[in-house]
């Protein structure tokens, strides 16, 4: 058996002695969707028929594979989740929530989990809440379907990515644009390689502030308003497209000094560099000598037509004279920086005179200028879709849940993640287990394990095996030190007398 398998047994061993079996989440609160694939359909679901638009005729249709099953390491037997099952193919798939949500006075809470089995290299697993339109059409939903929002993680190659974006309207012109929040400061790595189930969470709050969380701590976070881009809100004033520099305007800060002049001594010719008049040749230098000779033992190649290709000549390789002496050939004077050398002359920079600063062009009141400080009322959605392409398979999801009540969020991820996190960390291996596997992998690191673990122990076994006990001072020592004795024999006196009066002591009472 594989110490996987066994860890993996040792695991379940463990839940059912704690007695923690799996149990399907409840929704409860107010919410308006819920959905953990447990009872092993996708009855509710609708599987996109479309085809994609402007690409090839082959790779145009959504028909990547979705099915319902439990997780391949699974540590919670009979927890289903929606797998993603093909590779490098279009999947797209969507369910109709309870009701639609409506921006008002409460916050949205969007919450569902992934759990990247077999790694990710380049593909999404994010969501897209779709706007209710009058067209709304899940049999043909695609890249193109509007939406409300799009929430999740993303990457491709080393760009690790979790996505908030959502569409404004433009309250003057009706169109919408995408609006992405800022970057993550935190570090997303481990949520795309540890292959463990990580929930994904988003709060948007009625005034413009949001969270993004992953397991339950926040990541991201920041305003509508200020941490959006492009931003909400256009500039009140915009540069003038009509406004154009003026040809006399002068932007140089500096410019030469017209009246500096080259002074006379200035040698403009004199070389940058000059042979070292100091220098001299090494002894032993052999200048009869060439730095490379022709190789005594070549031959000539038998097929060598000189009438093709000429003359034939013995390659040729370091004169072995030279190895053992300073150099050989002509010996010429090192080259030094010339003292003297000062360049082509230029005349120094002053400040100029008619210096205007850098042009820039005047503002004017913009004509698109419009101020939403409510973006947070965005368009309704009605339903939650899966479009996605990923060069990785088995992307599995779960516990999808969408509503207005934050503990009724965290009640829910504690009674599905959470407990798919607790089986999760039973069944890790402890810390001598991980040691011994990261050395298995990594044979240099029981090196280290010599090294950190072996060698204090050696020192403190031999600072105990070899430490001196401590002994009176013999009476050679206090001679040495003309240091005073104890009086050893009046000790004795006073211990055999104290004896014999505890002997009378008891005499006496048997008499009595």
């Amino acid at each position: 058996m594989r110490v996987k398998d066994i860890l993996h047994a040792n695991a379940k061993t463990y839940l059912q002695v704690a007695g923690v079996t799996y149990k399907a989440p409840e929704p409860m609160g107010e919410h308006f969707f819920a959905e953990s694939f447990d009872r092993g359909t996708l009855d509710s679901w609708v599987l996109s028929k479309a085809k994609k638009e402007d690409i090839d005729e082959d790779i145009a249709k959504y028909d990547g594979k979705w099915e319902v099953e439990d997780m391949k390491d699974s540590k919670l037997p009979g927890d289903k989740g929606l797998v993603l099952k093909s590779r490098a193919k279009h999947h797209a798939i969507s369910a109709q929530l309870l009701r639609p949500f409506i921006f008002d006075t409460k916050p949205l809470i969007v919450q569902y989990e992934v759990n990247f089995q077999q790694g990710i290299d380049c593909g999404g697993a994010y969501v897209k809440l779709l706007s209710q339109t009058p067209d709304l059409n899940l049999d043909e939903f695609v890249d193109k379907t509007p939406y409300t929002i799009m929430f999740g993680p993303d990457k491709c190659g080393e760009d690790y990515k979790l996505h908030f974006i959502f569409r404004h309207k433009n309250p003057k012109t009706g169109e919408y644009e995408e609006k992405h929040a800022k970057k993550p400061d935190a570090d997303l790595r481990t949520y795309y390689t540890d292959k463990k189930t990580h929930l994904y969470t988003l709060v948007v709050n009625p005034d413009n502030s949001f969270e993004v969380l992953v397991d339950q701590t926040v990541v991201n976070s920041g305003n509508l308003l200020t941490d959006m881009t492009p931003p909400i809100n256009p500039a009140a004033e915009i540069e003038d497209p009509d406004d154009h520099k003026p040809e006399d305007w002068d932007e140089r800060p500096k410019i030469q000094d017209p009246d500096a002049v080259k002074p006379e001594d200035w040698d403009e010719d004199a070389p940058k560099q000059i042979p070292d008049e100091d220098a001299v040749k090494p002894d032993g230098w052999l200048d009869d000598q060439p730095e490379y000779t022709s190789d005594p033992d070549a031959v000539k190649p038998e097929d060598w037509d000189e009438d093709m290709d000429g003359e034939w000549e013995a390659p040729q390789i370091p004169n072995a004279l030279c190895e053992t002496a300073p150099g050989c050939g002509a010996w010429q004077r090192p080259m030094i920086d010339n003292p003297n050398y000062k360049g082509k002359w230029k005349a120094p920079m002053i400040d100029n005179p008619n210096y205007q600063g850098v042009w820039k062009p005047r503002k004017i009141a913009n004509p698109d200028f419009f101020e939403d400080l409510h973006p947070f009322r965005m368009t309704p959605f009605n339903a939650v879709g899966l479009e996605l392409w990923s060069m990785s398979s088995d992307i599995f999801f779960d516990n999808f849940f969408i509503t207005n009540e934050r503990h009724t969020a965290e009640r829910w991820a504690n009674d599905g993640w959470g407990l798919k996190k607790a089986a999760e960390g039973a069944a890790e291996p402890g810390l001598v287990n991980q040691m011994m596997t990261a050395a298995d992998e990594r044979p240099w690191l029981w090196v280290v394990y010599v090294l950190t673990v072996a060698v204090p122990l050696i020192l403190i076994i031999v600072f105990f095996c070899t430490g001196k006990k401590a002994v009176a001072p013999a009476a050679a020592d206090y001679k040495k030190t003309d240091e005073p004795q104890p009086d050893v024999k009046e000790e004795e006196e006073e211990k055999a007398e104290e004896d014999q009066d505890s002997l009378a002591r008891s005499s006496s009472l048997s008499v009595l």
